[in-house]
């Protein structure tokens, strides 16, 4: 008779065997705030199957019931912080000013989440939150009188402008933390670097460039996007109906 074959002594038996603990409910939920722990924290390149698994102490195999793969938790992650941006409803006197705190809330939130923007690059978010911050801009556009091909295609425009500056944003910001500066310290050494590059240019061939390198450096990136959102708002504004 083996060890593992030996009889429960007589003080042993009736007793309950001693139950393993319970292991968390696992469901998409879970892994997609996993997923958001992972990215804000190291970023898109860190997100895995494997990776998520093992925070629940599975295999990767256990995760697809719930995800498909990789390319489907991300679009989950992203539209999960979608449905933090605030979304007015819509008065067509104040469509431009609408339009401008629903883009503002839109950046913010993706600014939070790390490189999340990344995954909202090259597709068309289309889950339940995104759709409902698109409805949203769509419905502001239209109420201000804007026609639905331009409201279409600037809602399509300004997604991307939103989605690319908020993607190179964190990469300026890993950048920073790589070289353990602030965001504002590297910014301004990179923009003093680039300004010394355009300078010493030859002035033959690059005479504009050197003559305002300056000026093409100046402004921090809050700025800057500002200035891009007044472009796209202005330009959208053009053919509004009064």
């Amino acid at each position: 008779m083996t060890d593992t074959e030996l009889p429960l002594p007589p003080w042993r038996r009736g007793l309950p065997k001693r139950a393993r603990p319970a292991r968390p409910a696992l469901g998409q939920a879970q892994i997609v705030d996993a997923g958001l722990r992972i990215v804000t924290e190291e970023g898109v390149e860190a997100v895995s199957m494997r990776r998520i698994a093992a925070v629940f102490h599975t295999g990767a195999s256990s995760l697809y019931a719930h995800v498909a793969n990789k390319e489907e938790l991300l679009q989950l992650m992203f539209d999960r912080i979608c449905g933090d941006i605030d979304v007015p409803a819509p008065e067509p006197g104040r469509w431009r000013d609408q339009i401008r705190q629903l883009a503002r809330s839109s950046h913010a939130v993706m600014g939070r989440y790390n490189d999340i923007a990344r995954a909202a690059l090259a597709t068309v978010p289309t889950g339940p939150n995104a759709l409902r911050v698109s409805e949203g801009m769509l419905a502001i556009l239209l109420a201000g009188g804007v026609p639905p091909k331009v409201a279409s295609w600037a809602l399509d425009r300004l997604f991307l402008y939103l989605v690319a500056d908020s993607y190179e944003g964190s990469l300026h910001a890993q950048a920073a933390a790589g070289r353990g500066v602030t965001e504002g310290e590297y910014g301004d050494t990179f923009a003093e670097q680039l300004a010394g590059y355009f300078e010493n240019l030859p002035a033959e061939r690059f005479p504009n460039l050197r003559a305002n390198a300056r000026v093409m450096t100046s402004g921090g990136q809050d700025e800057r996007f500002e200035f891009g959102l007044d472009l796209i708002i202005d330009g959208v504004a053009r053919y509004a109906r009064s």
